[in-house]
């Protein structure tokens, strides 16, 4: 990915998140370690499971980049076409939802948690079933990666 294609992912990546996190379920759980090594072992267990690696977002590193601080804050971008391609049949705006997403966070008081949006919420205003068999799929993938990646 050259150094163009990084900040367009993540400001891709930016755009979909907070167009429909605002009223959406977020799935949250605790990880052990730092962010850095649960985005770590996120991406074994993605590429483990034989989907795409896009993009690895380190929000706290572009932060410190313009002289501003913030908690360590990493985003992972991945996607595999076999879950991705049936959505977008569905509905060609799942688009603005996929690849999946999934953020490790430090907290005020340093622990690290892991966080997502549940499949079925982020296609909530599409025309996409939310009991369709890929919707359910991605909740299953997701859960199980973010459970690798929490080290717990």
């Amino acid at each position: 990915m050259t150094r163009f294609t990084r900040p367009l992912a993540a400001a891709i990546a930016l755009l979909g998140l907070t167009a429909g996190a605002a009223s959406a379920d977020i799935e949250r759980l605790k990880a052990e370690g730092s962010v850095a090594e649960t985005i770590d072992r996120l991406e074994q267990a993605v590429e483990g499971a034989g989907a795409t690696i896009f993009a690895r977002v380190d929000h706290a590193g572009g932060a410190a980049s313009v002289d501003m601080e913030l908690a360590d804050a990493e985003l992972l971008i991945f996607g595999n076409p076999q879950l991705g391609t049936p959505a977008m049949q569905a509905d060609p705006l799942a688009g603005l939802a996929l690849p999946l997403r999934v953020l490790a966070y430090a907290d005020a008081e340093g622990q690290t948690w892991i966080a997502y949006e549940e499949p079925e919420e982020m296609f909530d205003d599409l025309d996409i079933d939310d009991d369709a068999p890929f919707v359910e799929k991605m909740e299953d993938a997701l859960e199980k990666l973010t459970k690798a990646a929490s080290g717990m």
